[in-house]
Order: C-alpha cells, then structure tokens, then sequence
C-alpha cells in the first residue's frame, strides 16, 4: 500500500468515525432529554453497557487482533482465507450463542455485579428486564467486528466504518418514532439495541458477501487454524480485562469525590474524539497492511506503512492534545457550562482534560505500535506491558488521591498511558527493520511538534482575547468556531512553512477517500 493510499485509508475510516462520534453526541443529548437521570436512564445505560464491555473480550479486542494476521496472512500467501474466514465466523457465533444464552439466565447477577446499589428498588428489575432484551446484541456486533476485519483485510473500509453509524442513526430514529407515537422511550432504546445489531450485521455482512467472502453458518469444526486462533487470542483478552481494571480503578477513586465521576467522564468526552477517530483508523488500517507485508518478507513496506501510521498519528493528535492543555476551559463551559452545571464543575472538568490532553499522543501511538506485535501474532507482550500500566495506574490514581483529589485518576490514566508506550517502543527494538525509524519521521517528528506548540500560543493568546465573547451566551458558539478555525489554520499553515507535512498529501488523500 503505497503512503498516499496509506493515508487514504486513514482518512476515511477517520470520517466514519467522527461522524459516529458526533451522532453519539446528538445521541447522548437526545436520550437525556427523553430519559433525565431517573430509574429508566440509569436501567437503559446498565442494560446497554453490559453487551458492549463484553464485546471488548470477544470482538474488537482479543478475537480480532489475533484473527485479522493469520487471516491477512493466508491472503497474501494465496491459502484458503475463506474457509478460515467461515471456520472463525461459525466458531464465534458459537460461542457467543452458548456465552449470550448464560449471561441472559445469569443477568440478575450481572446487574449486580455492575450496579449493586440498585438491589432493593424499581431500577434493579428494570435493569435485568433491559438487560435480557439488550444482551443479544454482543451476537450480532461480534460477527460484524469479524466481518469488518475480513473487509479491513482486503483493503475495503468504507462499510467497516460506516457500521457504528447505523447505531446512531437507529437510536436517534427510535427516540423521534417514540416521541411522535408516543411510545416509552425507555422501552423503544432497548428493543432498538439487538436490531441495531442486526442492521449492522447485514451492511457488513453484504459488503463482505461483494468481495468474494459469504460467510455462511454450518456445523462447528475445531480446526488446528482454530486452535491457533484460541491461543492467540487468550492473552489478548487478558489484556482487554486489564483495560477494564483500568477504567475500575478510575471510577473507585473518581467515586470518593462527590461530582468526579461526572467531571471525569465529561473529560473522556472531550478526549476520547480525536482518540477515536484517529486511533481507531490507524488500528484498523496499520494491523491488515502490516501483516501482508511481513507474511510477503516485505520488510521494507512494513517499515513505510509503520512510519508513515506514526507521523499520521502525530500530525492528528499532537495538536489535539496542545489545544486541549492550551485551552481546557473554553471548550468545557460552552459545551456544558449551563443549566445545573455551575462552573466549578467547569474548572474541574477542564482540569481532567488538560490531563486527559497531555496523555492523548500515548493513546494513539499504542494504536500504532501494538500492530508490530500483533501482525508476528506475539499477544503476549502487550499483555504483559498492559498489566505494569495497570500498576502505574493504580499507584498514581490511589497514591495521590489523598494529595491532588480526583485529578489523580486522571493523571493515573496519563501516565500508564506514556508508560504502555515506552515498554511497547523498547520490545520492538529487536523485530528488525520493520519496526525502525525512517529518516522522514526523524524529519518531520520535531516539526510536527513546534507547530502544535506555535498553535498552542496563538490559541491561548485568541482566548484571552475572546474572553468576554466566550462568556457571553449569544456569542460563544461563534467564538469557540472562531477559537477552533484559528487553531486549524495555524497549525496546518505553520506545519506546512516548516516542513511537518506538505498539504499536498492530505488533499490528494482525500480526494482517493471521497472517490472511494
């Protein structure tokens, strides 16, 4: 794949992502509006957690990075990918029928498991009638996150990443149907999770059905492929469970603060979009790309593709990461400065995304060194490295709690951050030249780095200037554009003067993703 198609990819599955993000903000708004905070919001959001956590173990974390280079592997080598493709498609519908059927018996105990401070009133039956009906849904996005990966394979992105698009659109379709019909919202989001499930299923599912792979359901066969598969994947979904530890840990000390969890979880927000949309297009594109080359001895194109992932990743997300230290508290009280909350939950909440901010290049630069391993199908050292972040975490989020308050959970979350990056950079050193570092990216890494900063400064300065009119209600809106438009050309225009990319390559890139 050459760097400009590279790029490509990257471009649009970041468009489908970030239109996903921004749908599940309407989303998000829409729901609080039909739901507020009450028994039903607090069952629908349990109910709907429980198949997505899951779906971490069995689909987009553990199953699909050890599936997605065997697979890619038996493409580049001319085997039978399709016959492995069905193998792994019935294996996981399996074991998720068999897994959906006991979670769905057990729910009780899961609901408790959650959210034990619901026994003993209406939420708890609530959110065991809602979790019955939602859980399904792990069936149907597991096969999907499979079927994405078999489409990701072959260099196919578009309906792979236009499948969490469905789920908003479908929610946000079920609240207008209910607020016109006059249906029980509560009701009409439950039943809308498993046929969201199922729509996305089948857009995938036909895209893939296209390219030559009609994965079709037949008797279960345990093939030495198979078995391969169940050892890859094991350490990789304890690696998943680490990350939820992670999250645990954040929550239980997020928890001793009255309002932190709020804070910190408006914080995620904020920082979790760029991650999003340029985390997930780098790992969904880098893994298939990566593990063709080396299944072909193309150490060289593996070393381009890898390279050229780390500068896309910087160019993204360094400047993300300077505005959101550079200016925490505009962005925060116009996009929630209102109504109940006051604007000390402001200054907390821009507190927890300057932090959040700092740690944003580690999120992504995982994305782009996990792939070294997963594509030689080594799961086991990510895990190991997950689990010393895991301790940094713990030891910084409950170490300083008693000293810096909640900001310690997010600073917790930061540094692991840096510290799963730095043991990812120092594994790959003896993978060979695939996992080096080109004299392009030594060339524009630095570079890269001065424009963000420059942004940084012109941003910090507009926003004391703007002060009055961010603060105003009539005008933040526009000023807060005005902040982000500023911050776009600036960066774009210093980063080109100084040679940290040519806008060229991002034109002509996106010009390959819009025809696509």
């Amino acid at each position: 794949m050459k760097p400009i198609k590279l790029i490509t990819g990257f471009l649009t599955v970041g468009v489908w992502t970030l239109l996903s993000r921004v749908l599940g903000f309407v989303r998000d708004i829409m729901i609080a509006s039909s739901l507020g905070a009450g028994p039903v919001a607090e069952a629908f959001l349990v109910a709907f957690s429980l198949p997505n956590m899951f779906r971490r173990f069995f689909a987009e974390g553990a199953f699909n990075m050890a599936f997605i280079p065997i697979f890619s592997k038996k493409l580049e080598n001319d085997e039978d990918a399709r016959t492995f493709a069905n193998d792994a498609f019935t294996g996981l519908a399996t074991v998720l029928i068999a897994f959906s059927t006991l979670a769905i018996a057990l729910m009780p105990w899961l609901v408790f498991a959650m959210a034990s401070g619901f026994v003993g009133d209406e939420r708890f039956e609530l959110s065991v009638a809602y979790g019955r009906v939602a859980f399904p849904y792990i069936l149907f996005i597991s096969l999907a996150a499979l079927l994405s990966g078999v489409l990701n394979s072959t260099g196919r992105f578009v309906a792979a990443a236009a499948a969490p698009v469905v789920l908003n659109v479908m929610f946000v379709g079920a609240l207008i149907l209910a607020e016109t019909l006059g249906w029980a919202p509560g009701d009409t989001l439950v039943w809308t999770v498993p046929l969201a499930g199922i729509a996305q299923l089948v857009l995938v599912w036909v895209a893939a059905a296209r390219a030559g792979f009609r994965l079709r359901f037949r008797m279960p066969r345990l093939t030495p492929d198979l078995k391969r598969l169940a050892r890859i994947a094991g350490p990789a979904m304890l690696a998943g469970g680490v990350v939820q530890i992670n999250l645990l840990i954040g929550r239980q000390v997020g928890s001793f603060f009255d309002g932190a969890i709020a804070w910190l979880s408006y914080a995620d927000r904020l920082y979790q979009l760029p991650l999003g949309v340029v985390g997930i297009a780098v790992g969904v594109v880098l893994l298939p790309e990566l593990s063709r080359r080396l299944a072909a001895g193309d150490e060289t194109g593996g070393r381009e593709a890898f390279n050229r992932a780390c500068e896309f990743s910087l160019a993204m997300t360094v400047p993300a990461a300077i505005a959101l230290i550079a200016i925490p508290m505009p962005l925060v009280s116009v996009l929630f400065g209102r109504g109940a909350f006051e604007q000390s939950d402001v200054v907390a909440t821009a507190i927890a995304v300057a932090i959040y901010g700092a740690g944003l290049p580690a999120f992504v630069l995982q994305k782009t060194l996990q792939p070294l391993y997963f594509a030689r199908e080594d799961t086991r050292s990510p895990f190991r490295f997950a689990v010393w972040s895991m301790v940094v975490n713990a030891a910084v989020a409950i170490g300083l709690a008693p000293f810096i308050g909640f900001a310690a959970a997010a600073l917790g979350t930061t540094l692991a951050g840096w510290s799963m990056v730095w043991q990812l950079w120092s594994g790959v050193r003896g993978m060979g030249a695939a996992a080096s570092v080109d004299d392009r990216f030594r060339r524009r890494g630095w570079r890269i780095l001065a424009a963000a900063l420059s942004m940084g400064v012109v941003l910090w300065v507009a926003a004391q200037l703007l002060s009055g009119a961010l603060e105003t209600p009539t005008l933040r809106y526009i000023a807060l554009m005005g902040l982000v438009a500023l911050g776009i050309v600036s960066y774009f225009g210093i980063g080109h003067l100084i040679g940290a990319f040519r806008l060229s390559e991002f034109s002509r890139a996106m010009k390959r993703s819009n025809a696509t």
